[in-house]
């Protein structure tokens, strides 16, 4: 037996699991089906996603579409679909592009999602009236092989750390992993194919779309407009690439069903530190009541806006990571160094440009030296605005173009000796001891 087909044998969904599985997808439609008659809403009901394309793992989500007629005004179709979803789930108001409904239902997760029942993806009149359209694509080009190579990859893809194109995780869709398998025609020939990616690839089923820009391209098949892959991060495109590599080399169960890492001591931590003479400084921000999804996209925003201002103050970033606990947002930053010099080289115009004088002039009863010449410039030793990164990052967060609904004034941070004593072993582990999920 392979060791795909090992793995095959611990992930796919057993017969009665399926079954289960159908059965509460069936009961769901049905109690949303009597909603519907007894509102008289004008609306189908249609079971999409894995589930529906029979691509799915152990534990799925249910994703249900309420199909509107699209003489239905956008904002009635969204009012009733929320309102079926909320009365009939008592769940939770979801925003993605898409406002939608999530709850729950005999155990299984369930998202309730109004759209419109359009017959031609070229005059869409929602961002997911594409979905019923992609779950029929999937449907008529994968058999029971196919099926199971694709449950290959998404397990292959969480293992990575790749499987997701929330706002976190940017990265592949389920509906990509769907794609890939389908393109190359399995599982291992996908990774063969992606070991071989560049920055910029580009893959289409039929005829390209529109030129884009992006780590890889891959043209929807049922709309040539959109790029499936538009959420991949280079970050996660490289990573995959680098997943794919070391499994054709030394293929392991590891790469589907990695270890838990144990994270290190304070001690383990403090000697990395101190090995390279790096130091470790922590942000953390009081956690805004916004929508989880939304929140990481700011999450990343703040982190790189952070990330800019300590390397333009000559701190230098060398790794940053975050997390979210249920009130705090935490962003930790590996930097060269905490406290600077007194002073500085402050370059200035070159020297035969109309504006040298008023530098001169500027800077001629400088107490440091006055203006001298250095590969053509005028240059000059001024005084730092900020010799310590806390002094910096307090001083400068309202300005640096953190998220949004991050707000500058619950900022609190830890000089890298709070850091080791306050911050999760975890985060500070992954932050000073990288290592990819296949290699631990």
């Amino acid at each position: 037996m392979s060791l795909e087909e090992r793995v095959l044998e611990r992930i796919r969904p057993s017969e009665k699991e399926t079954a289960s599985i159908m059965d509460t997808a069936e009961r769901m439609k049905k109690k949303i089906l009597s909603y519907l008659k007894v509102r008289r809403y004008d609306a189908d009901v249609m079971l999409v996603g894995s589930v529906a394309k029979g691509t799915f793992l152990s534990s799925p989500d249910l994703d249900i579409f309420l199909l509107f007629p699209e003489s239905v005004p956008r904002e009635d179709m969204e009012r009733m679909g929320l309102t079926a979803g909320e009365d009939i789930l008592q769940g939770e108001r979801m925003y993605a592009e898409h406002p939608y409904i999530r709850g729950t239902f005999d155990g299984l997760s369930i998202d309730l999602v109004p759209c419109y029942a359009i017959k031609d993806t070229s005059k869409l009149m929602s961002a997911v009236d594409r979905t019923p359209f992609h779950t029929a694509y999937v449907i008529s080009n994968t058999d029971e092989r196919l099926k199971d190579e694709i449950r290959l990859m998404k397990v292959f893809m969480r293992g990575a750390g790749t499987y997701g194109a929330e706002p976190n995780t940017r990265g592949f869709s389920g509906y990509l992993c769907e794609l890939l398998v389908i393109f190359y025609g399995g599982f291992l020939n996908a990774v063969r194919g992606a070991s071989e990616w560049k920055e910029g690839v580009t893959m289409a089923f039929e005829k390209k779309g529109p030129a884009m820009l992006g780590p890889m391209i891959l043209y929807d098949p049922v709309d040539q407009r959109r790029n499936v892959a538009s959420a991949v991060h280079i970050d996660t495109f490289a990573t995959f690439i680098a997943a794919c590599k070391k499994y054709l080399i030394s293929p392991s169960e590891k790469f589907f069903f990695p270890s838990e890492r144990t994270p290190l001591t304070e001690d383990e931590l403090r000697k990395l530190s101190d090995a390279r003479g790096s130091r470790v400084v922590t942000v953390v921000f009081d956690r805004p009541d916004v929508n989880r999804d939304n929140l990481y996209s700011q999450i990343w925003k703040t982190r790189y806006a952070l990330a800019r201002k300590l390397d333009s103050y000559d701190f230098t970033v060398l790794r940053a990571f975050h997390d979210m606990t249920r009130t705090k947002i935490i962003i930790v930053f590996e930097l060269e160094r905490d406290i600077l010099s007194k002073t500085f080289k402050h370059i200035g115009p070159p020297v035969w440009v109309r504006s040298s004088a008023s530098f001169i002039e500027k800077w001629k009863d400088n107490e440091y030296g006055g203006p001298f010449i250095d590969e053509g410039q005028w240059n000059v030793i001024a005084e730092r605005r900020h010799r310590s990164v806390t002094e910096m990052l307090y001083d400068e967060v309202a300005v640096a173009g953190i998220g949004r609904d991050v707000v500058p004034d619950t900022l609190k941070v830890l000089n890298h000796d709070e850091s080791f004593t306050a911050v999760s072993k975890d985060l500070l582990t992954e932050l000073l001891d990288p290592k990819h999920p296949w290699d631990v």
